[in-house]
């Protein structure tokens, strides 16, 4: 009885050892069989092209045809025509590396900055013009918000007067482009060539388009339009910008003797309300 019970264990070891032998066999060769064939259909889209772009364009339609029906909603699938906004990585290096600077300086997006940068390259390069001087009084007049309005009437990133160069967005449409970025940026070049034009000089040129050609002080407006430009020059360039104010001429005032009695303090003059009638001259 006990040899039946060891012949009948000898004889189940040995079956199941071999059932495993030849699972371990078939898996091994199932492996190397899908190895094989991964790398013939390698060689296969490597040596024909035509047909990695047909199984492309099959495992494409597949997809599309797995994807859910998008959800029905009340937006304008040309929405996107419309909007002013661009990949920065679509840039060049400079023109990005500009974008995401003011980007994180204004904490405006970079996508929007982008088409404006593009565009300020476009425009100084017609108008010779330095694009970062454009971009630097955007910064300065409206830190790149679009629909700022100053309590005279100045809109857009450039701050142009709309009531005074209305003119100037006929052609686009109607003074309402005036809050189209590109539009406003356009029509604020040309207001500041001629500024530029009536002054003689790029310096006297800003004191005429913010409105204070015919005053002592223009409020350190180009003072801070040159200072941000100086900046994004380092930053095209590829260098950090530094902090420090420009350097500014510094008159020797001689020391009174007698101190004088403080005078009243005027209500301000004012750039925009000089601005009015200064750019009401120049158009």
């Amino acid at each position: 009885m006990n040899k039946a019970f060891d012949a009948t264990a000898r004889g189940l070891r040995t079956f199941v050892s071999d059932v495993a032998d030849g699972f371990f066999e078939i898996t091994h060769n199932g492996f190397a069989l899908v190895g094989l064939a991964i790398v013939f259909a390698a060689l296969a889209l490597v040596a024909r092209p035509d047909l990695r772009q047909t199984g492309e364009e099959q495992l494409m339609g597949w997809l599309q045809s797995r994807k859910p029906a998008p959800e029905v909603t009340d937006l304008e699938p040309t929405a996107i025509e419309r909007t002013t906004a661009a990949s920065p990585g679509d840039l060049p290096k400079q023109q990005a590396a500009v974008a995401y600077w003011l980007s994180k300086k204004y904490s405006v997006a970079a996508e929007p900055l982008s088409v404006l940068v593009a565009e300020a390259y476009n425009i100084g390069k017609r108008t010779k013009l330095d694009p970062t001087l454009i971009l630097a009084i955007m910064a300065v007049e409206s830190s790149f918000n679009p629909f700022a309005q100053s309590h005279v009437g100045a809109q857009g990133l450039m701050q142009v007067m709309t009531r005074v160069h209305g003119d100037k967005y006929e052609s686009a449409g109607g003074t309402l482009t005036a809050f189209d970025p590109v539009t406003n940026m356009r029509v604020g070049v040309k207001v500041l060539q001629e500024c530029i034009s009536r002054a003689g000089s790029l310096e006297g040129g800003l004191r005429y388009y913010v409105g204070a050609a015919n005053l002592e002080d223009d409020g350190g407006y180009a003072n801070k339009v040159m200072a941000e430009h100086e900046r994004l020059l380092q930053v095209a360039n590829g260098r950090a910008p530094s902090v420090l104010p420009p350097r500014t001429t510094v008159r020797a005032q001689p020391i009174p003797i007698v101190t004088p009695a403080p005078a009243p303090i005027k209500a301000e003059e004012g750039s925009e309300p000089a601005k009015v009638a200064l750019l009401s001259a120049v158009s």
